[in-house]
């Protein structure tokens, strides 16, 4: 096949090397060459519904039409972005809101480049996303030549920040390459994997076996010693003060309400990691996140036992031994569920390590716990402070600035307003600097749904996990449920392309825009190391930005308002239009630089070797 033809053709003999003998097919391998057999390119596909996905994320080049095309005639929904790295993030949001491995190609050369930030986002974040990279066939790409264009070996390029990089070299080997792909994306900590994909052999046609089931080929569900289990067990009903420590995968494996069953029987606290930020349908109110509420520190502080689930017990959580923990250390106990054994013991001492997917093991502790344990007076006392706490924050916007006189609206009043108007049922996207901040302290709403990036930090993949994630429910559940982002101006203008795909795709996504025409964060990180009044060199761009405007351009609903209670039935009205919308708020560049919550807790993530 040549590259710059995309028609299909006839399967060909595999191109060979100089000197290079054919692939032998013999009872040693799956999968034999056969006319009139199933193209790989088909074969590929069929491995990957094995799983359950249901979405393909990517632009399409001559490597990827035919399984574009096939893929849209099985049902798929298949996403064509603007940018190769918004097509990794889609592709990382549908992992995460499915609890499913997902899929995302890039073309050769540039376009695989491009979506570098993506795979590097998925390793730090542990999403298993399968990175296809189309590639010149072999023939071409093995040749001494100068001058080859759209061509750079990739693999060396990839092969750092994934967890496997592999090839189908043979298209007898696609079963193989696509499974371990598969299976080392979801073992152990999970994250990407890549695989290249040669022009060569999209076309060649296999003699292929069923596709066999996920549990046929790879470690699913993997339950924990049991007699780990007893003890953990014995631990938590002699506990006094035990607290669930819940973390970023547990949204991600999609345990929610298997950890539901076991907070019922721990009756205990459940506090939040600052990834793990999804509550858990049934437990909102008996949920508060570390450190951002008092609640939570001091559920930490009193704890004896504590249970840890789906968290890598990094920075943000003090390693689970400085700061907040260091009090109660000597006398603290911990359960550890970890499905990466190499972890266990490496950020802090466990005392009963239970190895295994949160999927499996959550279970097995909630049947080890038999009617559980009583309720004591704290949890009650602590679910009635979160929520006085809550309220008093909200009450205490109302002193900061409306919008209303010559200061634009105080951003925890843009973070009051908006969250407060967030849809039932709804997706929360979370994007941006200062306003990522101001949302942990002052957010009213709890969402079951919360797609962000936190351990990698990485700003402006707003649009691009909502539209992902938002496609990716409807393809899992049927069901269109509305999204709303709440973002800042400067990360929103990275993928600002990406709302055309909403557009495309008629989705009920309503963008809350906080804009104060500079990196916020940055700015306030000038003020803080040189003092008020210094220059704020590369961090303050043009104020003629009207995002109201672009979205119109785009085919969105756009709304620009000034005022803090223009806020709510802004949205309001952006959900009864239907569709996609964004609404302009401009907020107090002063506050948002200066006056960010609880700025010194958040800073103690960044120790520098102290914790």
């Amino acid at each position: 096949m040549s590259y710059d033809d995309p028609k299909p053709k006839p399967a060909q003999p595999i191109s060979l090397l100089p000197g290079q003998a054919a692939p032998t097919n013999t009872a040693t391998s799956e999968l034999s060459l056969k006319a009139g057999g199933t193209p790989v390119y088909k074969r590929v596909l069929d491995l990957f519904e094995a799983e359950g996905i249901k979405t393909l994320f990517g632009i399409p080049d001559p490597n990827f039409v035919h399984l574009c095309l096939e893929a849209e005639a099985r049902g798929w929904t298949v996403v064509s972005p603007h940018h190769e790295a918004a097509a990794g993030f889609m592709a990382e949001a549908a992992s995460r809101i499915t609890g499913k491995p997902a899929l995302c190609f890039g073309t050769l050369g540039p376009g695989l480049a491009n979506m570098m930030p993506a795979i590097q986002c998925c390793k730090v974040e542990n999403s298993p996303v399968i990175f296809l990279g189309g590639q010149r066939a072999r023939v071409t790409e093995r040749r001494v030549r100068r001058g080859r264009i759209q061509f750079v070996r990739q693999e060396p390029m990839i092969e750092d920040s994934v967890k496997y990089s592999g090839s189908i070299e043979y298209a007898d080997q696609t079963d193989e390459v696509i499974r371990e792909a598969i299976r080392i994306a979801m073992s152990g900590t999970p994250g990407p994997t890549y695989v290249e994909y040669p022009s060569h052999i999209i076309l060649e046609e296999l003699d292929v076996p069923p596709v066999l089931p996920p549990h046929r080929y790879r470690l699913v569900n993997q339950g924990a010693d049991g007699d780990r289990i007893a003890e953990a067990a014995e631990l938590i009903l002699a506990a006094k003060n035990p607290i669930l420590l819940v973390g970023h995968a547990v949204y991600t494996s999609q345990s929610g309400a298997k950890v539901k069953e076991l907070a019922e029987l721990m009756n205990c606290p459940v506090i939040q990691t600052s990834g793990g930020t999804s509550y858990i349908k049934g437990l909102e109110d008996k949920t508060f996140q570390y450190v951002f509420s008092d609640a939570s520190i001091e559920a930490v502080e009193e704890s004896d036992l504590v249970v840890a689930l789906g968290t890598e017990l990094g920075e943000p959580v003090h390693f689970g031994r400085w700061r907040h923990w260091h009090a109660g250390e000597a006398n603290r106990k911990w359960i550890y569920v970890q499905q990466d054994p190499t972890a266990i013991g490496v950020n802090r001492a466990v005392d009963v390590p239970l190895v295994g997917d949160l999927r499996a093991v959550v279970p097995q502790l909630t049947r080890a716990l038999g009617k559980g344990r009583e309720a004591g007076e704290q949890l009650a006392k602590f679910m009635r402070d979160g929520k006085a706490e809550l309220d008093s924050l909200a009450e205490e916007t109302l002193t900061k600035s409306d919008g209303t006189g010559n200061t634009q609206v105080h951003t925890s009043r843009f973070i009051v307003e908006a969250t407060k108007a967030f849809p039932e049922g709804g997706i929360m996207i979370r994007d941006g600097g200062a306003s990522v901040i101001f949302g942990w302290t002052y957010n009213q709403c709890k969402p079951n749904d919360v797609i962000w990036n936190q351990n990698y930090g990485h700003i402006g993949t707003g649009l691009p996990y909502a539209t992902g994630a938002m496609l990716a429910d409807i393809a899992e559940t049927g069901v269109t449920r509305p999204g709303m982002l709440v973002t800042s101006d400067s990360s929103f203008l990275f993928h600002i392309g990406e709302l055309e795909v909403a557009v495309r795709r008629n989705l009920p996504l309503v963008c809350v825009v906080a804009v104060d025409f500079q990196w916020g964060l940055e700015v306030g990180v000038y003020k803080r190391t040189f003092g008020l009044g210094t220059a704020e060199t590369g961090t303050h761009w043009s104020n003629k930005v009207r995002f109201d405007k672009i979205a119109e351009g785009l085919g969105a609903y756009g709304q620009y308002v000034e005022t803090a209670d223009e806020i709510g039935p802004a949205i309001a009205r952006a959900y009864a239009h239907g569709g996609p919308a964004v609404i302009h708020v401009p907020i107090d560049p002063k506050a948002n630089s200066e006056e960010m919550p609880k700025y010194d807790k958040f800073r103690t993530w960044y120790a520098e070797g102290t914790q």
